[in-house]
């Protein structure tokens, strides 16, 4: 590991010399990822940035997050999100999910917190499907006029992904757009 700082620093997360700038869109779009994240190869060839995202105390696997362009409209990427998440008592994901729309660097942001049963293609959409229990996902549809709509996507253990919220939320309001 890393040797200790000698200052406790109250907030490391207030500190951006410590995050790493993701470019999206040829540096179109920018986001500030914390450095405990580990920057992967991307799984797919239409992921275009990709990290692991290791819990912290939960002896819990590691959350994938997947930075993305995409077709296909918010509305229906939301529903096909919800479609990969089943619920306890036939209750219906939309009902359960968050569906929350803001305004960051000039261009919508739609923030969508799901948890459940999640329906993993780890393969890619047309590989089998394996059932992960106590999944969340926090996701994130950018709107920008001149890079189309980014897909900002992170999912695994429930425990994960809550650890790691606070600095899920920092990411997006990292958010700088050049037109």
């Amino acid at each position: 590991g890393r040797p200790p700082r000698s200052t406790p620093f109250p907030h490391p997360t207030l500190f951006r010399s410590q995050a790493e700038e993701v470019k999206l869109a040829e540096g179109k779009l920018t986001m500030a990822a914390p450095e405990s994240w580990e920057k992967k190869q991307p799984r797919t060839r239409i992921v275009e940035v990709e990290f692991a995202v290791p819990a912290k105390e939960a002896k819990t696997d590691a959350a994938r997050l997947t930075m993305m362009a995409s077709g296909g409209g918010v509305q229906a990427n939301i529903d096909r999100w919800f479609g990969q998440f089943e619920q306890p008592n036939n209750k219906a994901t939309k009902d359960v999910a968050k569906v929350e729309k803001m305004e960051l660097s000039g261009v919508p942001v739609h923030v969508v917190d799901i948890t459940g049963k999640f329906k993993d293609q780890p393969r890619g959409p047309f590989g089998p499907t394996v059932v992960k229990e106590n999944y969340r996902m926090l996701g994130a549809i950018i709107e920008t006029t001149n890079a189309g709509t980014y897909y900002v996507k992170l999912y695994g253990p429930a425990e994960t992904i809550h650890e790691n919220e606070k600095e899920f939320k920092g990411l997006i309001k990292s958010l700088k757009t050049k037109e």
